[in-house]
Order: C-alpha cells, then structure tokens, then sequence
C-alpha cells in the first residue's frame, strides 16, 4: 500500500490546493513515502525505465505526427522531409524507432523478472493481468507505427499481419475488410493505422496508471517472495530506489544511445527504404525483431492461421485488384 503521507505543503497556494485537491499528498504518500522492499535488485528498475520510455515515445511521436502526411502518395516523402529537412528531425526520428525497440526489450525483462520472481500470483493477478494488457496495446501500437513509413516492408507487413484476421470462422473476411477500409491495403488502412498509432499510447498511459495504482494496493514482490512487513524490512521509495532506478536508467540510456547515435538503423530493415509498391513482393517478409517469436509461433501452427502466412504471397496477390 502507499506510505503514509506526511506531506505537509508550505507554500500559501499549495495549501489552498491540498485543502481542495490533496495531490500532493497523493504524490507523496506513492512516490515518496511509499514503503519498498529493502531487498530489491536491479531486475525491479525497469518499471519506472518503461515509464520514461513511454514518455519519450508519446513526445517524439507527437512532434513527428506534425510533420507526417498520412496518405500513401505522400507518407513515405514526409518521412524523408523529416529526416532531411525538419530541425533535428533525423534524431526525434532514431529516438522514436529506436525507442520501440529500447521500450519491447526493457518490458521482455520487466515480464520475464515477473515470471522468474513469481509476481503474477496472490494477490497481485490484477496487477500482472493490467500489464498483459498494456503489453497487448503495445504490440498493436508499435505494429501500426512499423506500416507508417509506407515503405516496402511496411506495406507488405500490414498487408500479412491484416491477413491474419481472415482465419477468424464466419467474420474474419469482413474483419479484414474493414480494416483495410476497401479491398486490399491502400490510403484508408493508413488513415486508420495513423488514428489509432497516435490514441493508443494515451489509452496505454491510462493503463499504466492503473497498473502503478494496483501496485500500491498489493504492494510490491521482492527476490525472496516473502511479503515485506513495514518497519525494518522496508525502506521509503525515496531516495533509496529513485536513486537506484535512475542509475540503471542511465546506464540504459547510454545503450539507447549507442543505437540513436552509431547504428541507427540496425534494428530496421532496408527494404523500408524502398518506397512501397504493391505489384512487387519482397523476398522475405518480416516484422520487427520484437515481433519475431509470434511470428514463429504463427508459422509452426499448423492450422488455417499459419497456412495464411506461409501461403501469404498468393493470398496477397489475389487479393489485390488487377
């Protein structure tokens, strides 16, 4: 649960508002005062590195959606604008695809530390259930960010992952039309990837709010899997684990960094550099490497769903217009 406020405001003003509006109290008692288990190691820092990744991907996301032109004659010539001719927009640009990448690694260890330390059982299900969710909005995010550029891979990326849908019984057909908005991937599917690239990550802030409040209910897992009781098993939130979450933080800037700086484009692939075209299809068609175990997972099913994307060339060329 959150400490126990012992918040008192000095200022005139701020004593009006706390009067009215206690949220400086709130503030305190959850990250102040908040009791934390004493015996936490670096693995439990990535919650507060996933929030600040969060908030540079909702910043650098917005100043990018000013200058993109959502339109499939247009979208892959207004990400170039903004990487040759926008001020500084070759780095907001690198921080934002980067920071996808930087954002799925550090919840793959925040999730794979919960499983290893048991933080999904009693009585935090609904704090482990709040992050599927949040996890699940981020896929669905960060896919539609990927088709943005509109370049070859994220042309043919959206058209397999929308084909997907098609192997829903009874409504998968219609579900993939409506997705496209039309017969097969074209102006109207940018339009609707656009729309909800830019709303989900507010609905997943929403989320993580609900997921830190959850937290403070059940109160926080620690190495040893015994809950800490207050007093000498605990230690106040601050200073002792913002000092230690914004070391590591810094040490996984430093690796954000890296990639931003010398190898922006690792993690990419080159064929986004293509301008999409319909009539030819790539070699090979691949998500983003954070999406690369489901999308094995597709492909060793075998069922409908995984003849829809191993046979995806032919499905894709039938369904696009002559």
């Amino acid at each position: 649960m959150s400490g126990h406020s012992t918040y008192q405001p000095q200022s005139p003003f701020m004593k009006w508002l706390e009067a009215r509006l206690p949220i400086g109290g709130l503030i305190h008692s959850s990250f102040v005062a908040y009791p934390t288990p004493r015996n936490l190691n670096y693995w439990w820092t990535f919650g507060g590195i996933l929030s600040f990744m969060l908030a540079v991907q909702v910043v650098t996301g917005i100043v990018l959606a000013m200058h993109y032109t959502p339109h499939v004659n247009y979208a892959f010539d207004s990400v170039e604008h903004i990487m040759r001719d926008v001020n500084y927009g070759w780095l907001l640009r690198y921080l934002h695809s980067n920071g996808a990448s930087m954002f799925f690694l550090a919840v793959y260890i925040h999730i794979a530390r919960g499983m290893y330390y048991g933080s999904y059982k009693d009585p935090r299900e609904v704090l482990w259930i709040l992050g599927v969710i949040i996890f699940l909005l981020m896929i669905a995010t960060g896919f539609m960010g990927y088709v943005l550029p509109w370049g070859q891979m994220s042309f043919w990326a959206a058209t397999v992952i929308t084909n997907l849908f098609s192997a829903i019984p009874l409504v998968g057909e219609s579900v993939v039309t409506w997705l496209w908005g039309g017969y097969s991937v074209g102006n109207p599917t940018l339009n609707r990837f656009y729309s909800l690239h830019y709303l989900l990550p507010f609905v997943i802030a929403g989320v993580v709010v609900l997921h830190i409040w959850a937290l403070h209910v059940a109160g926080q897992n620690n190495p040893a899997g015994i809950d800490a009781k207050s007093g000498q098993d605990t230690v106040a939130f601050t200073p002792y684990a913002t000092i230690k979450d914004a070391f590591f933080l810094g040490c996984f800037l430093v690796f954000y960094a890296w990639f931003v700086f010398y190898i922006p484009n690792y993690l990419g692939h080159p064929d986004n550099y293509i301008p999409a075209n319909p009539q030819v299809t790539p070699t090979h068609i691949v998500p983003e490497w954070y999406y690369l175990p489901f999308y094995a997972i597709l492909r060793a099913i075998p069922s409908k769903l995984s003849g829809v994307v191993m046979l995806l060339p032919l499905q894709v060329h039938s369904a696009l217009p002559l």
